[in-house]
């Protein structure tokens, strides 16, 4: 992946917002990703301001607080655990199906989530939080 590709998705992810959250855009979007190379390259960020997205920044990496880590993949990988797929198209259909039938609160709930973990972040100066 590179900054224009990513760039083309960031695009991608606009159009869905205006197609599936009407009138969300007016409202604003806040945006968060993590400091990686593809998400701060120019062209990236300059496709971010361009999608009229809010970016949130993200402090250094850490699981603890990437919401792709400890909420929305941690729950898919349970819901797909066991099933094989013959194909691709199979397996990315059944992740489409996963997120598609879940209603806003449960990704409302993950962000959520982040707050109480930034503030258990900074309470452990930093430390990893266990489970």
């Amino acid at each position: 992946m590179n900054g224009q590709y990513y760039a083309n998705l960031l695009a991608q992810a606009r159009e869905a917002v205006v197609q599936k959250r009407r009138g969300k855009l007016s409202r604003g979007v806040l945006f968060l990703q993590d400091n990686a190379s593809v998400h701060t390259a120019r062209v990236s960020r300059q496709a971010l301001k361009d999608t009229g997205f809010s970016g949130i920044d993200h402090p250094p990496y850490s699981p603890d607080l990437a919401p792709s880590d400890y909420f929305f993949f941690s729950n898919l990988k349970k819901k797909l655990r066991g099933r094989r797929f013959v194909d691709d198209n199979q397996m990315k259909m059944a992740v489409e199906s996963h997120f598609d039938c879940k209603e806003k609160e449960y990704f409302l709930g993950g962000l959520k989530a982040l707050y109480t973990r930034c503030e258990k972040c900074i309470s452990l100066e930093g430390d990893y939080i266990e489970k």
